[in-house]
């Protein structure tokens, strides 16, 4: 009964954490004249982020900083099936072109670039720095371009500007960020503990548990956060929120663990065989799903969530029935391969009809007009 409690009160906090995080967040961003989506590439991201830095961090100072590795590629993928996934199922989620053009291929070029730095066993201290340089610099482009958009670019949440007028209200605002992100913080420690004791007492195993519940566990405030973004109507934030993370985990939470761990972060074998390749094949082949009419739909956000249960469905096999791993990845690729040729058949249609349906509508408003005069 009390375990049942704690899941419950987790997920009260998700969601009451997620509501102000985005509120807060919002208004902020507005009154800053800071883009939502920079918003969301850079406080959201860094704030949802937080526990992975922090595992990372205290597994390194413990001689345990190859955990960072699975950390990171765990929360990587998590972020780009499930909290893409799920938040498309909810409302198609519009793509920026700043997204499309600039941070997703930097996404993908980080996601590349920790593959090729692990190839060797190790990532050391300095390519940690060399990471975390990046990070920096990423920060201070995007602020520096956000605060040079034009005025109407800014102007998208005006309502919510006009309520952030003083310092008070300012306060109030950060008061609801920052209460946020501990909410959800607690939230997720919550969830998974509960979680986890009721399937020990299922009789399910660690390994699975930990391939499971605890892996979807750290990425929870991502989820939330992007859904309840993707309810307030704030899609720039729930796509700039997942980007900015993979981003973070990528060039701070390893780049960091790199620089504190004495010997630098090793990378087993099985991670850079296999872990690390699935996380950049998923980084690339969501990259045309953006591109194709700049917007994530209900039936892509459904491909993601099935390409994610066939990769927890793997992980759970290669760990209980070894015997079945090849069967079971012949079968994946027979089942991914065609879903996802479909899909970008479909996109493409799709975007190619309502470019074709614009040009008529801009053509018969032009004839409304020159009837008008």
């Amino acid at each position: 009964m009390f375990v049942a409690g704690q899941i419950l009160l987790g997920f009260v906090l998700l969601i009451v954490g997620g509501e102000l995080l985005v509120r807060g967040a919002s208004a902020m961003a507005s009154a800053f004249r800071i883009s939502p989506l920079v918003i969301g590439l850079t406080v959201v991201a860094f704030g949802t982020s937080a526990p992975e830095l922090g595992v990372s961090l205290q597994a390194a100072l413990s001689g345990n900083a190859d955990v960072a590795i699975g950390n990171v590629v765990g929360s990587n993928i998590v972020n780009l099936l499930v909290v893409l996934g799920a938040s498309a199922l909810i409302t198609p989620l519009i793509v920026s072109r700043q997204l499309i053009r600039l941070d997703v291929p930097l996404m993908i070029i980080a996601a590349v670039s920790m593959w090729l730095a692990a190839m060797d066993g190790v990532v050391d201290r300095i390519e940690g720095a060399m990471m975390f340089g990046a990070l920096l610099l990423y920060i201070a482009y995007s602020i520096r371009a956000s605060r040079r958009a034009s005025v109407e670019a800014v102007e998208e949440n005006s309502e919510d500007s006009k309520k952030v007028s003083g310092s008070k209200h300012l306060l109030i605002q950060a008061a609801f960020f920052i209460g946020g992100l501990v909410l959800l913080s607690f939230g997720a420690k919550w969830l998974v503990s509960g979680a986890i004791e009721i399937a020990t007492s299922l009789g399910v195993s660690k390994l699975v548990i930990g391939l499971t519940v605890v892996a979807v566990g750290t990425s929870l405030p991502e989820v939330v956060t992007s859904v309840v973004a993707s309810f307030r109507g704030q899609r720039d934030i729930a796509v700039g929120n997942v980007v900015g993370s993979n981003l973070f985990n990528v060039l701070c939470v390893l780049g960091l663990t790199s620089l504190v761990a004495p010997s630098g972060v090793s990378v087993q074998e099985q991670a850079i065989a296999f872990d690390l390749p699935i996380m950049v094949a998923v980084s690339v082949i969501c990259f045309p799903f953006f591109w194709l009419g700049g917007v994530i739909k209900r039936h892509e956000g459904a491909l993601f969530l099935i390409y994610f249960s066939l990769y927890t469905a793997f992980l759970i096999i290669t760990a209980t029935r070894p015997e079945w791993e090849n069967s079971f990845a012949k079968t994946a690729i027979y089942i991914v391969a065609p879903l996802t040729i479909v899909a970008l058949g479909f996109s493409f249609w799709d975007s190619r009809r309502s470019k074709l349906q614009a040009s008529v509508d801009a053509v018969a408003e032009s004839a409304r007009d020159d009837q008008v005069e």
